[in-house]
């Protein structure tokens, strides 16, 4: 069975430059977007209207917004507010992911190309990206995660 791999990146903390030179770097070739908002100023190059221009003009890459992939309002609430810690939104985003049953609904061969997940965080310690990347890798097997 080949090696899949599932980049991630984040855009917060990087220049436009910075994002679309780390994208090119590894020849990506469609992105993902994992975000449950991806529409608001704060997501500056990344916003839903201008990415996929960019990706396309940049890099000839192909834009994708998955909000399968992205937790409920709810629970991105709560965590953001403090009212609940990293372990418990890993849970509670963990068993949302089980109920939607993404690993059957996702297709693998998504990511027979150089595919990037992307979400608003800096690093993917505490983001919900890495914690679909090793959701999708634990399902399916043969999968490598490389976080841009």
């Amino acid at each position: 069975m080949a090696l899949t791999k599932i980049y991630t990146i984040g855009f917060a903390k990087k220049s436009a430059e910075e994002f679309f030179e780390r994208l090119k770097q590894h020849r990506i070739q469609l992105l993902v977007d994992v975000r449950l908002h991806n529409s608001s100023q704060l997501a500056g190059f990344t916003k839903k209207a201008d990415l996929p221009y960019f990706l396309r003009e940049i890099l000839g890459a192909q834009y994708l917004h998955e909000p399968m992939l992205a937790p409920v309002e709810a629970l991105l609430r709560d965590y953001q507010k403090g009212r609940i810690g990293w372990a418990e939104y890993e849970r509670n985003f963990l068993e949302l992911l089980r109920q939607r049953r993404v690993e059957q609904r996702i297709p693998k061969e998504l990511f027979a190309k150089p595919t990037v997940l992307l979400c608003s965080e800096h690093s993917a310690d505490y983001c919900h990206r890495r914690l679909v990347a090793e959701y999708l890798a634990e399902k399916w097997g043969s999968v490598e995660i490389i976080h841009l």
